[in-house]
């Protein structure tokens, strides 16, 4: 039996990867959502249409796929000097985003999968920003928050609001919510 090995970073596979997102995401800006098609994508990134079924199965996995790469982290969070500061800026700015029109858009397109197979990958983005903000903390000598309070206390609520009751959370619900989370340890 022969061992499937596992695409090569930098090698075709990248390379396919790499034009199929891009053709997602300029055929959204050009023509929307409404406008994207597998045929579409395929024409427009060089590669047959069997190439995006045989990878992403479908329109809605390959969705996801460019969602949740668009939703990893470009940068380490803001360092303003304190774990509170450094916590309640990144908790802002990431609901910022995850309440526009493209952040629900992304939402939506991981969750709308079978499965929900790119969420995995969205809970060890959030996670990893947390604990490089949880680190810094430690490392400045204070007592950070555990990482799981902070999910089940702050962005489990938040998000929920921004997916479920159509919110979008306000700087002082975002603060309330922090406020309990690092008062209750």
């Amino acid at each position: 039996m022969a061992i499937k090995s596992a695409p090569r970073p930098g090698g075709r596979s990248a390379r396919v990867q790499a034009a199929v997102h891009k053709a997602v995401r300029d055929l959204q800006k050009e023509q929307g959502r409404d406008g994207l098609t597998v045929p579409a994508v395929a024409s427009r990134a060089g590669v047959t249409p069997s190439t995006i079924y045989r990878r992403w199965g479908g329109l809605a996995q390959l969705l996801a796929d460019v969602a949740v790469e668009q939703m990893r982290p470009d940068e380490p969070p803001a360092d303003t000097g304190s774990f509170r500061g450094d916590l309640l800026a990144w908790l802002m700015q990431y609901f910022d985003e995850m309440s526009s029109t493209p952040g629900r858009a992304m939402l939506r397109d991981v969750l709308g999968t079978e499965n929900h197979a790119g969420a995995g990958k969205c809970d060890g983005f959030i996670r990893q920003q947390i604990e490089a903000i949880r680190e810094r903390a430690l490392a400045r000598g204070e007592s950070p928050v555990p990482a799981d309070s902070i999910l089940s206390v702050v962005v489990a609520p938040l998000m929920y609001r921004i997916l479920f009751a159509d919110e979008t959370p306000s700087a002082n619900a975002i603060a309330a919510l922090f406020e309990q989370c690092v008062t209750r340890t």
